[in-house]
């Protein structure tokens, strides 16, 4: 008999999505424990380690309690624990609009076709840029979208480096993402200096808020 696949989860909860092209939709989340990078700015520590190990069906029936039209699956970075692809799968099939928010350190390519794949690439501010897994550019799609998170000018400069030198805004929308309340001026200013064909985005859920979990 086969197991029932089971995955550790550290909460799930209804709000409005905070970043990407759909800031601003209400959204259900599911955000899975553990995380093999440690970003310096991270916001979401409380996700490396605990959590309660849930099978598949019953974080279907905590997600379909909020009748969403939108899912994300976050972490954490999601794609660390291997029932993560059947997830996704899952939530497809029920008929949800899904987002997976991943660090870009592991591999996209097994993510279910209909799930839009949100992909960091890890700037130098970040201490984590080593991890980039550069070969997940090649299978992105318009479905799809690439974050920065940018510390200061020398990542912004980086990143709009790695924009032109892959020419990431042929393949999908591309964002550029501030350090929640550091150089959102600054950011947008550099922006339209260099005419960059990208998104700024600001992260709706802490201005609301701040840093409160299950937002």
């Amino acid at each position: 008999m086969t197991a029932t696949p089971a995955l550790r989860v550290t909460e799930i909860f209804y709000s409005l999505q905070g970043e990407t092209s759909r800031s601003g939709l209400p959204t259900v989340f599911v955000r899975l424990t553990g995380c093999p990078l440690r970003c310096g700015y991270c916001d979401t520590a409380y996700a490396f380690h605990g959590g309660l190990s849930l099978e598949l069906p019953e974080i279907l029936a905590r997600v379909a309690e909020f009748e969403p039209h939108y899912v994300t699956v976050t972490g954490g970075e999601p794609l660390a624990q291997k029932h993560a692809i059947a997830l996704l799968a899952a939530l497809c099939d029920a008929g949800y609009d899904v987002s997976l928010e991943t660090s870009g350190a592991l591999d996209i390519s097994e993510v279910d076709p209909r799930v839009s794949r949100i992909v960091d690439i890890k700037t130098p501010g970040s201490g984590e840029s080593c991890k980039n897994r550069w070969a997940n550019i090649a299978l992105l799609t318009p479905h799809d979208e690439v974050k920065f998170v940018i510390v200061d000018e020398a990542d912004y400069l980086w990143a709009r480096d790695m924009l032109v030198e892959h020419r990431l805004d042929r393949l999908c929308p591309v964002l550029f993402s501030p350090v929640h309340g550091s150089a959102q001026t600054s950011l947008a200013e550099w922006i339209l200096r260099d005419r960059l064909p990208v998104r700024m985005q600001l992260q709706l859920h802490k201005i609301l808020w701040n840093e409160e979990a299950g937002h």
